[in-house]
């Protein structure tokens, strides 16, 4: 297959390639041939393509036997260094532009939560970089860090698009009326594509790191851990007024504990109703369901501690 026709197949593939560093014209070359120019393992990116095209997709132990990891570690190295000196950048501009007709408090809470997002991000990029790549690194040397494995890896992998999703949804139902919409609307669509793109960055870690990292630790592993591909999200209600007292709690910064004392409940009540919030505003984090609280008039940000 000519690389250009697998390119008109799936246009996302740009943005894969591009991060592997394969930025020349393709002419009529196939998809082998492109990539042994670049020095990159066939088999491999059209593991990564698959990613880009299949939602879901979970290789088999075969088929990861037969790719090369550094090529992934590639990949995810190039795309550590696009979304925190790229994407964000971007993302930081679009965001200010949007919200420059906004009272300062407004300002103030949304910076703040976009400050807080993407210093979570850098700091699990840092760990990647730091720790898992120089741990995989050293094994395709022969030499094995004492006391770490990539399970201890996975254990401690958070979800880095959980609160750009709140993000996302913060400004798709509580953006102040003084916003230009079709600012919003662009800005909308750039969260969008960017939370695909960091799922397919979370997959590949998932699905196809962590398992051919663990067939470098233990050849003889006869399966994987399967992970659940991301769930549709549930169609959003309004919230009860129990549900905006209990979210007018979580944004005091309340424990669950103090929440069910303050409205007389047990605490399994209480956790109920948070989850129903999660639910209803699609927003999972604390930070995000305070910022929700506050631009929904729910809750004055003077009386925040």
């Amino acid at each position: 297959m000519k690389m250009a026709d697998l390119v008109e197949a799936n246009y996302h593939l740009l943005s894969l390639m591009t991060r592997l560093g394969m930025g020349e014209s393709f002419g009529e070359k196939t998809v082998d041939e492109v990539c042994r120019y670049f020095s990159l393992d066939t088999a491999t990116f059209l593991l990564l393509c698959e990613v880009y095209s299949t939602e879901g997709f979970e290789p088999s132990l075969d088929v990861l036997r037969g790719c090369r990891v550094e090529d992934i570690l590639r990949y995810l190295h190039q795309s550590h260094d696009y979304y925190m000196n790229s994407a964000l950048v971007t993302l930081a501009s679009n965001i200010e532009k949007l919200i420059a007709p906004c009272e300062a408090s407004v300002k103030s809470v949304i910076w703040k939560f976009f400050s807080d997002y993407k210093t979570e991000l850098d700091n699990h990029f840092a760990y990647e970089e730091g720790e898992v790549i120089p741990y995989v690194q050293g094994l395709l040397a022969g030499r094995r860090i004492p006391g770490f494995s990539i399970d201890r890896f996975e254990e401690n992998h958070s979800n880095i698009d959980e609160k750009l999703s709140d993000l996302k949804n913060i400004f798709l139902k509580s953006l102040p009326a003084q916003c230009d919409a079709r600012q919003r609307s662009s800005l909308l669509l750039f969260i969008f594509n960017l939370q695909k793109d960091l799922q397919r960055h979370t997959c590949i870690e998932d699905s196809i790191m962590v398992p051919m990292v663990r067939l470098i630790e233990n050849p003889r592993l006869s399966a994987h851990r399967a992970h659940p591909a991301h769930k549709a999200e549930d169609d959003r209600e309004e919230l009860s007024q129990r549900e905006v007292e209990i979210l007018v709690s979580v944004a005091k910064g309340m424990l669950n504990k103090e929440i069910a004392d303050e409205h007389n409940i047990s605490i399994n009540t209480g956790i109920t109703h948070r989850k129903n919030i999660t639910r209803k505003t699609g927003i999972k984090t604390v930070a995000g369901l305070t910022v929700y609280a506050i631009l929904n008039n729910l809750i004055d940000i003077n009386t925040l501690k």
